[in-house]
């Protein structure tokens, strides 16, 4: 699971779910299981962002391998990763939060991936914070049972 601030990759192929809140945006590429738009929603708005834009798509395992290499160096495949773009600050104009990409063939709980990557978006890093990202995620998981 990984936050790269490199240059995101391309989801296109997207269908919108969204506008889900007043002005935040989801689109899906990829085959979304149910409630995917939800849970994205759910994290955004524990994480107190309810404006912007953001992509998830679903990729296979030969994608997700050559994103990870590309963005972070590490060859193998992963479960998510997150491609944060304007961040949670203030911006001009529409608010782009980023690309989650996750690949459900090393993805335990797929839902679970999308609230991950979302978080991510919006500056949460449980590798470097004191288990607050991994404390909120767990919040929203439960929300959503």
């Amino acid at each position: 699971t990984a936050t790269s601030s490199a240059r995101r990759p391309s989801c296109a192929r997207r269908s919108a779910i969204g506008p889900i809140a007043d002005t935040l945006e989801i689109e899906v590429s990829g085959p979304a299981p149910d409630g995917a738009g939800h849970a994205a929603k759910a994290a955004f708005e524990a994480a107190g962002v309810r404006d912007g834009h953001v992509a998830i798509a679903f990729v296979g395992e030969h994608e997700i391998r050559e994103l990870n290499r590309e963005h972070r160096g590490k060859d193998t495949p992963t479960d998510v990763l997150s491609f944060p773009v304007d961040g949670v600050g203030p911006t001009q104009g529409p608010r782009e939060l980023g690309d989650i990409v996750i690949c459900p063939e090393h993805t335990e709980d797929v839902i679970e991936a999308i609230v991950h990557g979302a978080l991510h978006l919006c500056g949460y890093d449980h590798e470097t914070d004191d288990g607050e990202m991994l404390a909120l995620q767990d919040r929203v998981m439960e929300g959503l049972r």
